[in-house]
């Protein structure tokens, strides 16, 4: 077998160009103004906050960032923008998690017995699934950390490295209350099939503790109210606790929302990418998936069902150690790296969504010029009302809100400055709440126009 250097070797280069084409991709659609407030200047506001020692208060809700998904780990993150508050610190790290996933992949399947071909090739496969590209561009997803962790605590468990193991579960269950779920279900995976005692004992007890403590403390204590995502299984009940007693006392409940032509389409853009390496005899990993798998299959909420949004990450692990199970059997459709590596690119090149840098990111292009030299006007810190594709190259400051259908009617006497895009309100606004903005602007006294080019106007409150 051919030795390499560590950075020469294929999967150190794979990872390290992945992760450069991921921050490019990502920066360039920041940059066009296709970034959004929900969720990244939600995220860059916070980490801004607490790395300036202030209550990290996300002012779109008013409610503290642990009330969110109780993800702590904005806290290290926050040492970034110590150095230099640039939210291209998010995308960085976004791209550098991503692209890393690809290395534990490699040693899994190295550990289960595949050539140093297939197992290249398998990381290959975990950096051409179009999820890995598509979420890249979509803001920034704090779960996108715990992507590598959960296969490199995998990893960890099946090399017997304990220590490995509970920092690799630790950072996971920071990321996101929910990832505490797959915790759970990837410790009764090690106990059942892998026959890790320990180690399945040690993510049951982390991942149950986890979930109790951040569902029914931390969120409702730094948010007021329960868990956000309930709302989105109202059929099921009105909280987790209830939630959770009907899954398992009246599972009848759940049927008529789990086979649906949404469900089925989704089930079919899940798998196509890995369809190749999947065998009804070697699917014992995807015990971890369950969790996730029946959030994102029980709700009608759209972005649970797509390779687009952060919703499906925590599947792709047990995915790829399915797969990587079926090829150590010597079993699949494909088991020569080149037709795994030409099928992953095929998938690719119909999934990802690189095709909106020609199209979607290029729509509100010319008012681009405009946008930017107006964000360069809006003096710091002060009170911000704004377009939300405006709003992430301005969330470092207290108080900002957003010029959506939702925010109406504005208190504009509340805010020292009001950006507005006219042309393309933006997400979830309109052209008619913007126009009555801008004719309510125009009419009060207490503001002034400071800039206006290309249907972009800025106005100042008047000091006095």
């Amino acid at each position: 077998m051919k030795k390499y250097p560590f950075l020469l070797h294929p999967v150190a280069l794979m990872v390290g160009v992945s992760a450069i084409i991921l921050f490019a991709f990502s920066s360039l659609r920041h940059w066009l103004f296709y970034s959004s407030a929900l969720d990244l200047g939600w995220f860059d506001q916070a980490v801004y906050l607490i790395s300036q020692g202030e209550t990290p208060i996300v002012s779109f809700s008013g409610v503290h960032i642990l009330g969110d998904h109780a993800a702590f780990i904005f806290y290290p993150l926050a040492l970034l923008y110590t150095i230099y508050p640039d939210v291209h610190w998010l995308f960085a790290v976004q791209a550098i998690a991503l692209a890393l996933g690809a290395f534990p992949t490699w040693q899994l399947a190295k550990q289960a017995g595949l050539t140093e071909a297939q197992a290249v090739a398998m990381a290959g496969v975990y950096l051409l699934y179009p999820l890995i590209f598509n979420i890249n561009l979509f803001d920034f997803h704090s779960e996108v950390i715990a992507l590598p962790a959960i296969l490199w605590a995998v990893f960890a468990a099946r090399s017997g490295n304990l220590r490995g193991f509970l920092l690799a579960v630790a950072l996971t269950l920071s990321c996101k209350a929910v990832l505490s779920l797959t915790v759970v279900a990837m410790a009764f995976w090690l106990l059942l099939f892998e026959k890790k005692r320990l180690y399945g004992s040690i993510a049951l007890f982390l991942g149950t503790f986890w979930f109790i403590l951040t569902t029914q403390w931390i969120i409702p204590h730094f948010s007021g109210a329960e868990v956000a995502a309930v709302g989105r299984y109202t059929f099921l009940g009105d909280s987790v606790t209830e939630i959770i007693q009907n899954l398992i006392f009246k599972p009848n409940i759940i049927l008529s929302h789990l086979f649906t032509a949404d469900n089925l389409e989704y089930l079919a853009l899940l798998l196509a990418p890995i369809v190749w390496g999947l065998s009804p005899r070697h699917l014992a990993p995807m015990v971890g998936a369950i969790p996730q798998l029946g959030l994102n299959l029980l709700t009608d909420y759209q972005p649970q069902k797509d390779l687009i949004h952060q919703y499906s990450l925590p599947l792709l692990p047990f995915l790829l150690l399915s797969v990587i199970a079926t090829l150590a059997a010597g079993k699949g459709w494909f088991r020569h790296p080149k037709g795994i590596i030409i099928w992953a690119l095929i998938a690719f090149l119909a999934l990802a969504k690189y095709g909106y840098f020609t199209a979607k990111y290029l729509e509100q292009i010319d008012t681009l010029p405009a946008m930017r030299q107006a964000t360069l006007l809006v003096p710091e810190q002060r009170a911000l009302l704004v377009s939300p594709q405006i709003s992430p190259h301005l969330t470092h400051r207290n108080h900002v809100k957003l010029i959506i259908k939702a925010n109406e009617p504005f208190a504009i006497a509340e805010y020292d400055s009001i950006l507005l895009n006219a042309r393309y309100p933006g997400w979830e606004s309109s052209q008619e709440t913007v126009v009555n903005l801008l004719n309510q602007l125009q009419q009060d006294a207490n503001f002034k126009l400071h800039y206006q080019k290309d249907d972009v106007w800025l106005f100042e409150k008047v000091l006095k």
